[in-house]
This record gives C-alpha cells, sequence and structure tokens, in this order.
C-alpha cells in the first residue's frame, strides 16, 4: 500500500487528515458505491434474504486475545473512554473478527484487538484541528512502545485506526485496517451487518451494551466534523447521510 495513499499514518500525519479537493472528489465517489451497497444489503435483510441468515461463526473466534500489547491496548482505553465507547471498541473487535472469519481472512487477532481499543481514543480528547485519529494513533505509539512492539506492526497498528473512517478501505490496505473499518461499519451504521449470523450480532451486542451509542456518537461526530472542517468526518457527515446512517442501524439503543 502507498504510504501516501489518504488515511495511512504518513499521510495522516503529514495532513491532519485535511483532504486535497481531488482525495475529496475520489472519497465521494467511494461513498456513492458504499451507499448502493448498503441500500442493497439492507433491503436484502428486510426481506429475508441476508446471506447472514445461513453463515456460522464459532464463539470462540471472538475471544479477547490475551497478550502484553492487548491488556496496555485495553488499559489505556479503560483509561480514556466513556464506557458508551469502549463497548463500541469491543464490539468493533468481535465484528471485525467475525467478518474475517466469514471470508476466511488470517489476521494478527492482537494488532486488530489493539487497533479496536484505541480507534476511538481521539474523540475524546482530540487535538488542535487535527484528524481525531491523530490523537488516537499517538497514544497507539506511546503502547507500542511500552510493550516494545516491533517497527513494523506498530505502522500497521497505527494505520490501522487513522485509516479506519474511510470509506471502503479494501483488504489490499491489510488485514488488520480492512477488518478495523468493516468492525467498525458494523457497529456504527450496520454496513456488512447482513453477513453476519443474527445470534453473533446479538451475542456481540448482548456482551458489551449500546446503551445509548447512537445517540453519543452523532453527537461526537458532529463535533468532529465541525472541528476539522476538509477532514474525512465532515466529508461523511455531508455527503454520506452519516448522522441518518447512524440512526438507522439495525440495532436498539
Amino acid at each position: 500500500m502507498n504510504a501516501d495513499a489518504v488515511g495511512t499514518i504518513d499521510w495522516t500525519l503529514r495532513t491532519g487528515g485535511r483532504l486535497e479537493a481531488a482525495e475529496r472528489r475520489r472519497l465521494i465517489a467511494d461513498l456513492v458505491v458504499v451507499h448502493v451497497h448498503n441500500a442493497a444489503g439492507r433491503l436484502s435483510m428486510l426481506v429475508h434474504l441476508n446471506n447472514g441468515r445461513y453463515a456460522q461463526v464459532s464463539p470462540e473466534r471472538l475471544l479477547n486475545p490475551d497478550s502484553s500489547l492487548t491488556r496496555a491496548a485495553e488499559d489505556a482505553a479503560i483509561r480514556y473512554l466513556p464506557a458508551t465507547l469502549l463497548n463500541h471498541s469491543y464490539r468493533t473487535f468481535q465484528f471485525a473478527m467475525a467478518l474475517g472469519a466469514l471470508e476466511q481472512i488470517e489476521v494478527d487477532a492482537e494488532l486488530l484487538f489493539a487497533a479496536a481499543m484505541l480507534h476511538d481514543t481521539g474523540l475524546v480528547r482530540p487535538s488542535g484541528h487535527d484528524d481525531f485519529t491523530v490523537t488516537s494513533a499517538g497514544l497507539a505509539l506511546q503502547v507500542a512502545e511500552q510493550v516494545g512492539l516491533s517497527t513494523t506492526a506498530t505502522e500497521i497498528l497505527q494505520t490501522a485506526i487513522t485509516m479506519h473512517h474511510s470509506p471502503r478501505v479494501p483488504p489490499s490496505a491489510g488485514a488488520v485496517p480492512y477488518l478495523l473499518s468493516a468492525g467498525a461499519g458494523v457497529d456504527v451504521v450496520g454496513l456488512r451487518s447482513w453477513n453476519l449470523p443474527p445470534s453473533t450480532l446479538a451475542s456481540v451486542v448482548r456482551e458489551h451494551r449500546r446503551d445509548g451509542f447512537k445517540k453519543y456518537f452523532a453527537k461526537a461526530w458532529s463535533d468532529e466534523a465541525g472541528r476539522v472542517p476538509r477532514g474525512r468526518a465532515r466529508l461523511l457527515r455531508r455527503y454520506g447521510a452519516f448522522t441518518t446512517a447512524i440512526r438507522l442501524a439495525p440495532f436498539d439503543d
């Protein structure tokens, strides 16, 4: 993957997450594709023709990994995140792992868990006028240094975090960025929820309650969009009907 691609850690640190006109146009085109895909998938759920009805995901696949990295990331998330966002982080990991199982993707579960725990920490402690993931990635770097994570693994962790809210993060971005974005998409707006077994959707939410997540997240995203006018949060809110999409996610709060 090109280090200068929109959303990578290098691009995000260089630009602060602010999009140039050409980059904005490309992401808007991606959003159009996402809208069409989401509409078709949600319709399939409505008429009970979604393929997730027949899918199976082993509960063991969704268990949190245990290592010095995952413990340090979880401790940091607990320290900074309110319960609403902390539970979202756990759900993001589990939905990501479930999608990875269905697609038979080999992924470093420890890196994915750490990324899920830390990806939204910047929403509650933003810095200046930079994209919130700059702060999230900074905390991830601290955690990585604390446990002696390799340079390569640290870059994967940080890029997964800085890239996760770009539309259409492709598998070519790497398993951790791709699945983190996909897992967050399931939980926030219901993207690809039609691919997952209803039992998995229900058990993940039962284990990590939503407790007003839609209202909380819509407000946090609105604040982020206002803070970074040329950022991806603003683009998603303006062209992606993001507030409405959050409200229409197929979960009860």
